[in-house]
This record gives structure tokens, sequence and C-alpha cells, in this order.
């Protein structure tokens, strides 16, 4: 990068730093939709909130910035899903066909960086932003114009990242950055082109909002409770949230820091993670104890879906709640304490290695607590087979497969052996997509009564999770093949004269089959949720999903019933369906 690009980029970051520094610091009421103090309350708020497009961007209320950020999300998801889509079809045969290497790399790049940062942690703020003040009695946020400010700060840098890819046809120079997530150095110091910087930008503004957003889950929890919600009736939904927010405080200002200094490596000189100065190990290192309690930022939350959905339709309460949050709780400090079985390849000490690889395995206990007391609790309970609980097993069997592959990796001499090739991908993304996404399905079905005041049509969601599931193992199961058969991961072609390429061929045009599978799959998924938004049968009945039946009528759905269910009704609409049964 020429130098003169490098001091304009590095005095645009300062000036949108300072721009705003100086918007927050104007702010005088942090905690009012209106000047005068104090929160809004829910009547007040709707009868203050302007109409249209004005409404949704100066809104404040909580669930109007939880719907927000789920569109984003879902927009991101959909960016990220077309990255990943093109990928597949470049490995259908070993020779490079209709993308590039570099263009390959910039898709790798933009897809892991989307998923993470611009869908999975804002999909699970829109059910955070949503549902944490109504679980826990409060009127809203602790800082309502912080928590508008944190999601506002999303597009923007969404905008950065995707700025390579986005600007690239039309700015000379600019391409997407080729450093895939990790931005390993010293690739991604030695690296010129702009499209790097534009990112890391972007990752710092998306981690200042996380990091905005956390404190005020945590102000929220702690200060914003009704009188009748406990530490020990506190919910395990926002539980899982506290924990995950106090991670984000601990894990995100450090990643912030890591790209400061490697910005300042790549415009200003400095010498932070160059070969002649600090190292490149030391950015793994930073990264890394950011990276590994990130998957646990991403995963809590969705363990906290299930473990609240799940008896629902299990007939019987959650069992062993006590060690579910203990559990928790744990895993929000182990994770801190694992980052290095990252590096097991680099050639450290051996003695540090095996630390790392006892903690590793012991992590798996807490996660193995979760899965029993989720089997314990369906275990002979009078069991729905509705959209929410179909999700929450769907969860339950790609966790179980995601941890004992991960399991196997925190092993050294095995890790020696399948580091960075497929068997990483596969671990991963049955977490990552096996997991999370499941249990935000989940979500999404159960509370899209409450969302929309409308059902959607449970034979499209049956096909969504059908498709869903089939998708998912057939897309990641070859890559656990592929693993052992040492194909290499991040690689855009395999094209190679000796090694087993029949084989590899094979296992990635299956694997392709499923990511058509998975398409197809969400794409019934938005048809339906769209079609029902606009035009479901609307809900009529308090309790939806038949809840007091068995006393878990949750008070998320008191609060629907109790403020929104007369304005959907009245007028003599359609009753349509109210029960909870699929």
């Amino acid at each position: 990068m020429e130098p003169v690009t490098g001091a304009a980029t590095t005095g645009v970051m300062a000036a949108l730093l300072v721009a705003i520094t100086a918007g927050i610091v104007r702010i005088e009421d942090w905690r009012s939709y209106t000047p005068g103090g104090g929160h809004a309350r829910e009547e007040r708020t709707r009868a203050e909130k302007p109409s249209g497009v004005v409404r949704w961007l100066t809104t404040v209320d909580h669930k109007d910035i939880g719907l927000l950020y789920g569109v984003f999300a879902v927009v991101s998801f959909a960016w990220g899903g077309v990255a990943v889509v093109l990928m597949r079809f470049e490995l259908l045969y070993p020779a490079e066909d209709f993308l590039s290497a570099s263009l390959y790399n910039g898709m790798l790049t933009t897809h892991g960086i989307t998923m993470l940062f611009l869908f999975g942690t804002p999909m699970l703020a829109a059910f955070s932003n949503y549902l944490i003040p109504l679980l826990i009695g409060a009127d809203d946020m602790a800082f309502p114009r912080i928590n508008a400010i944190a999601f506002w700060l999303l597009p923007a840098a969404a905008l950065l990242i995707w700025g390579g890819v986005l600007g690239a046809p039309f700015l000379e120079g600019l391409e997407p950055a080729q450093t895939s997530w990790t931005m390993y150095t010293p690739l991604s110091v030695e690296q010129q082109n702009p499209g790097v910087d534009l990112m890391l930008l972007g990752l710092h503004l998306s981690g200042l909002a996380a990091t905005m957003g956390a404190i005020n889950f945590i102000a929220t929890i702690f200060t914003e409770r009704d009188d009748d919600v406990s530490w020990a009736t506190l919910d395990i939904f926002s539980w899982t949230v506290l924990v995950q927010s106090a991670q984000i405080l601990f894990a995100f200002p450090l990643l912030g820091s890591a790209l400061v200094m490697l910005l300042l490596d790549r415009n200003l000189g400095t010498t932070f993670f160059t070969v002649d100065g600090g190292g490149p190990l030391l950015w793994q290192h930073l990264f890394w104890f950011f990276g590994h309690p990130e998957v646990y930022i991403l995963v809590l939350p969705p363990m906290g879906l299930v473990s609240y959905i799940l008896p629902k339709f299990s007939g019987r309460k959650l069992f062993g709640f006590k060690f579910v949050v203990y559990s928790t709780l744990a895993l929000g400090v182990l994770s801190f304490g694992v980052w290095a079985h990252h590096m097991f390849a680099t050639g450290m000490d051996p003695r540090l290695r095996a630390s790392f690889m006892a903690v590793s395995i012991a992590i798996a206990i807490p996660s193995a607590v979760k899965t029993f007391n989720w089997i314990a609790t369906m275990w002979n309970g009078s069991l729905r087979t509705t959209a929410p609980f179909l999700f929450c097993v769907g969860f339950i069997g790609n966790f179980i497969i995601g941890g004992v592959t991960g399991v196997f990796e925190a092993a050294i001499p095995v890790d020696l052996v399948l580091h960075d090739t497929y068997h990483v991908v596969a671990h991963f993304h049955y977490v990552i997509m096996g997991g999370i996404a499941f249990a935000v399905f989940a979500g999404i079905y159960y509370w899209f009564p409450l969302y929309a005041g409308r059902w959607y049509q449970r034979s499209l969601a049956r096909w969504h999770f059908w498709l869903t599931l089939v998708g998912t193992n057939v897309t990641f199961f070859p890559m656990v093949l592929l693993g052992y058969g040492g194909m290499p991961r991040r690689y855009a072609t395999y094209d190679i004269s000796a090694g087993p390429v029949e084989l590899f061929t094979l296992l990635h045009q299956i694997a392709t089959l499923g990511v058509v599978l998975l398409v197809i799959g969400q794409l019934v998924f938005v048809w339906n949720l769209v079609t029902s938004w606009l035009e479901g049968a609307r809900v009529t009945d308090a309790d939806p999903w038949d809840l007091a039946e068995t006393d878990q009528y949750p008070r998320e759905f008191a609060w629907f019933g109790r403020e929104r269910l007369p304005a959907v009704t009245d007028g003599g609409e359609d009753s349509g369906e109210s029960g909870g049964s699929e």
C-alpha cells in the first residue's frame, strides 16, 4: 500500500472515532425515549412513536431494535450464503473453474467474517433485545439510546467489511480481503490491498457495537429486574446472555486492540506482528485469546434458547436447572483458558501444550452436563413435535457431533494430523450451522406468534427442518472424511498428481449437494415467514402453545396477551388458529 493511502485510511479511522465519541458525549438523557428522564412505559412509547421509515430510523424501543437486528442478521446470512455457494461450486471439480484463486480467497474471507460477526452475534442480539426486558419484567433496556447506537454501528461496519467486494468493480486497486477470517500475520500485514484496511476498520466497529450491547445487557439484568425476579428465578436464557455479555467485555476489547496494532503495522510501519518485530505468532495468541471465547459467545445464548424452549414441549420443566446455570458459568470461565489448542502445530513448548490439552478436554464436561440435562428433560416426557421442538432436538444431535469431533482435535497427537484439514471445518460448522442456526430457528418459530401476532405455515416449517437437518449432515459429514483423508482447508483447487483425488472429488460433490438442500430449506423458511407475517392466521389466545397445562406459561406471552392481543383481535378479525399443537 502506498504511504499516502495508508495515511488517508488512518485519518478516516481517526475522524470516524472522533465523530462517534462526540455524538455519544452530546447525548444528555440515556434512559428515555423523550427528554424528561426515566423509562418510557409501553403505552407512552406507542403513543409517541412516529410512523413509517422515521420510526425505524429513530426508535429506541427494545422490541423494534430487536427486529432491526434480526433483519440485519438475515441479510448478512444471505450474503455469507452466496459466498459459500460460489465456493462449493468451485470445489465440484479439482481444477480451477469459474473462480480465480484470489476471488475464492476473498469469498472465503467475507463468508467467515460475515457469518461470525454480522450474522451470529447480531442474530443473538435480536433475541436478547426483544426478549430480555420481557422476561425480567423491565420496561426497556437500561440504556435505550446506547442500544440504538450499538445497532446502527453495524450497517456501517458491514459496508466497511464488504467494501472490498462492493467497491472492487468501481475503484481501481480495491479488492476483497484475502486473509481468511483469522487474518494471520504476516499475510495480513504484507497484503497490499486497501480492502484489508476497510475490513479491519469494520471489524473494529462491530466489536465496539458488541461491547456497548454487552454493557447494556449486564446493566439491564442487574438493575431492571422486576421485584419477583430474583437470581434464583431468573430464566435460563437471561443467564446465558449475562455470561455471554461478560465474555464480550473481556474478549472484544482485546480483539480491538490487536486490530489497531495490525492497522499500525500496515500503515505506519510499526512492527508488532512483523517477522523482524514482535513476531507473527503474537497475533495468533492475541486473536485466539479472543477467538475461542467467541465460540462460546456465539453458542451460550443458543444453549439458553434450547434450555428455555425444549421443556415447553416436553411437558416438564428443565431437568437440573441449577446445574445448567453452573455449567454456563463454567463455560464462560474455562473458554478463556484453551486458546492455544489452535496453535499445537506451531512448535510451542510440549509442557505448555499438555496443559492446554487438559483444559480443552475438561471444557467438554460442562457441555456434556447440558446435553445430559436436555436428554433427561425429554425422558418420559409428554413430547409435542412442533417445529421449535424439532429444531431443538436437531441442535442437540448436531452439537454432539460437533462436540465429539472437537474433543478429538483437543488431543495433541490427533490435532497434529488433522490440523488445517477439512476435519476442522466440519467440527466448526457442526457447532455453528448445525448448532447455533438450529437454536435460532427454534427461537424464531417459538416466538413468531409473539413477534407477528400470526401463525406460520406449519407444514412448511417441517419442510424447513428436514431440509436443513439433512442438508447440514450431507454438507459437513463428508468434510469429516475429507479431513481424515488429509484434504487441506482453504484451498481453491485440489488438482494434484498424487493422492485420492477421485475420493476428494466425490466427497466435495456430496457436500455441494448438501449446500443445495440447505439453500432450498432457507428459501422455504423466508417464504414462510414473509407470507405468514403478512397473511398468516391471527393469534387469538394469550397461551398459543398451551403451556399453562404444564405450569410453564411464560412471562413474555403474558405480556403479549396483556398488551398486544386486544389490538390484534380488534375489529372482529378472523380468529384463525389459536392452539399450539402442530
